[in-house]
């Protein structure tokens, strides 16, 4: 009878071993999709950084108008 605890574990373990490997796999390669949109997401967020300071360097930079006449004062 002790032969069947090895046959036992087999049956029951066997499966379970595949299920796992399965997910791993999938886990791996979502982990793979996840780091690639990542990168994308902080090529984009990089881009924006890059033009925000270009656009707020040329809001310093632009001459002021005055609200009396309407004539422009440069910015120091």
């Amino acid at each position: 009878m002790e032969w069947l605890v090895p046959i036992a574990v087999a049956i029951i373990g066997g499966p379970v071993v595949v299920l796992l490997q399965q997910l791993r796999k999938e886990n791996t390669e979502q982990h793979a999709e996840s780091r690639e949109l990542l990168k994308r997401v902080a090529d984009r967020v990089e881009t924006v950084d890059e033009k925000l300071t270009s656009h707020i360097d040329w809001h310093l930079k632009k001459p002021v108008r005055s609200k009396a006449n309407g004539s422009k004062k440069e910015t120091a």
